[in-house]
């Protein structure tokens, strides 16, 4: 989902692969299984490791454009020079976000509304977070400010979300830019499961901190001790954030814990930083990377598996039929679905760069076919 680094990380590849399946097994369930099938324990546990998706797409997009930023910091890249880069690449990713939505429009033509072009998704939000990551790494020009800002920008976001989608709404703003706000939509009140700027950037300005930590000195030459410390930092997190949300004072005029309390949000990034602790030690100490891995595939090709596994789950080319399933018959629909998109994330490792060879190879079978 992010720009990806030319020396990848295994374990990186692998936790974003493991997002991916996450994705998969969420989008499956909820769009196959029929009434019954969703009122089971099954359907809510599936439901539950579906609110890790997008979180761990934002965290590790932030991780990744502190890799880039790092390098080409090293380079001796002027900061005005690195900011516009990595900002046109979160305005290509914003790009990439609305024309899904067109794809997403008129694949569901006659039934999709207008209003569903400019609906507040994933991609769009990924676009926007590495637009603003860029604008506010320009404003520090080493790794030790850029950790202290980002985090400070992490925490900000997470502490003004609550008003933003209540007592502070911006009800002044004609609803597609209240949307990037508070995620209102053509709704009366804020929705949570699209992905306004509050709070979900915090996940990317927090991967972006995890990011030049890791990436640091320290990092790269004792990295497992590193991550070792943001795995325990994460435990600690989620344990503080835990007694916060226990204790009796009342910050807010409204308090939502599942989608927009602060504690809620500390929980899951402590989570994260768990996930890639166990990430790192699966792969470094596991069999994690031994021989082909599927999840790290995936992970080097999650937009286009991202992309492309939505109009078969939910869209018009739907494998099954929609919301008449059972557990069973939706549980092969995602086998089908994973090894589908495995082959097409195979493909397009295999044939990316190759496009100008096969055309060479096309243009002579062309001329003897005309001759």
């Amino acid at each position: 989902m992010a720009t990806a680094p030319k020396q990848r990380l295994g374990y990186i590849d692998w936790m974003r692969g493991l997002a991916c399946m996450l994705m998969f097994q969420t989008h499956c369930y909820d769009s196959w299984l029929s009434p019954a099938a969703r009122d089971s324990t099954f359907f809510k546990w599936s439901q539950l490791g579906g609110t890790f998706p997008a979180p761990l797409f934002l965290f590790l997009a932030g991780i990744s454009f502190a890799l880039v930023t790092d390098k080409l910091r090293q380079r001796g890249v002027a900061p005005n020079q690195i900011a516009r880069t990595t900002i046109l690449r979160g305005a290509e990713i914003y790009g990439l976000g609305l024309l899904f939505r067109v794809q997403e429009f008129l694949l569901g033509q006659p039934w999709a509304p207008w209003t569903d072009l400019l609906r507040v998704d994933i991609l769009n939000t990924i676009g926007l977070s590495m637009m603003l990551m860029g604008a506010v790494c320009r404003l520090t020009a080493t790794r030790g400010p850029s950790i202290a800002v980002a985090c400070a920008t992490s925490l900000l976001i997470a502490l003004v979300t609550p008003p933003l989608w209540t007592t502070w709404r911006p009800r002044f703003l004609p609803w597609p830019l209240e949307s990037y706000i508070n995620g209102v939509h053509t709704y009366p009140e804020p929705q949570p499961w699209l992905f306004p700027i509050f709070p979900w950037t915090a996940f990317a300005f927090a991967g972006l901190a995890v990011g030049f930590v890791i990436f640091s000195d320290a990092g790269r030459q004792r990295s497992a001790r590193v991550v070792a410390l943001l795995g325990s930092s994460g435990i600690a997190l989620a344990a503080l954030a835990y007694w916060l949300d226990s204790l009796p004072l009342q910050v807010y005029a409204v308090y939502d814990f599942w989608h927009t309390s602060p504690n809620f949000f500390l929980i899951r990034l402590g989570l994260l930083l768990i996930i890639l602790l166990l990430c790192y030690a699966w792969c470094h100490w596991g069999p994690g990377e031994w021989g082909f891995s599927p999840m790290i595939q995936l992970g080097q090709t999650s937009l286009l598996v991202y992309w492309v596994h939505i109009s078969f789950v939910y869209g018009r080319f739907s494998i099954l039929d929609k919301r008449m399933e059972s557990i069973p018959t939706a549980s092969l629909g995602l086998l089908a679905i994973f090894l589908a998109m495995l082959i097409l994330s195979l493909l397009r490792t295999r044939l990316k760069g190759r496009g100008a060879t096969l055309l060479a190879r096309l243009r002579p079978a062309r001329a003897r076919s005309g001759s």
